[in-house]
């Protein structure tokens, strides 16, 4: 590759309608999250569109790098309002890489490679299809609400241990 120098690349562009969520509302947040995105930012605007009753289901894109960002704001909106039901799916687009020769008498190359897209559909609503493959609901649980057992019971009563400290010899 040392006689070629990277070109342009071409990346399949997302659309709203391409989303492989089947049954989405017809009034959905789309939040595309990409590598420079500030999460911050992300989860206040989103957080005002539910807020406001705007919308009741966000779809979070993201891809490649971005793939850990989008997850993540996911987790935090799906916390921070304790919504119930969330369908992930995964995809690919297409990128082409165009590398150009140094030397006369080469070609263009074209690469193509497919880039990992995920979208997660958090939906304050059921989701009409809860066979659907990727589909998670809590159930009427909040987010890090233990289930009471009695041996939970017990263990809250006791009372903490002394810290261990090494005898010396």
């Amino acid at each position: 590759m040392e006689n070629y120098s990277k070109g342009k690349n071409v990346e399949e562009e997302l659309e709203r309608s391409k989303i492989p969520i089947k049954d989405l509302p017809d009034n959905f947040l789309w939040m595309q999250v990409k590598g420079g995105s500030k999460m911050a930012n992300l989860l206040s605007h989103a957080a005002g569109i539910l807020e406001d009753k705007a919308a009741t289901a966000v779809v979070w894109t993201g891809a490649g790098v971005a793939i850990s960002k989008a997850i993540s704001c996911a987790e935090i909106l799906k916390r921070q309002f304790s919504i119930e039901h969330q369908l992930t799916k995964l995809s690919y687009k297409t990128v082409e890489e165009y590398w150009e020769p140094k030397i006369d008498g080469l070609e263009t190359l074209v690469v193509k490679r497919q880039i990992p897209i995920i979208h997660i559909l958090l939906s304050v609503n059921a989701i009409p299809d809860t066979n659907q493959i990727g589909y998670q609901s809590l159930n009427g649980k909040k987010f890090w609400q233990k289930e009471q057992s009695s041996n939970s019971k017990q263990n809250q009563s006791h009372k903490p241990k002394k810290p261990f400290k090494h005898k010396k010899t």
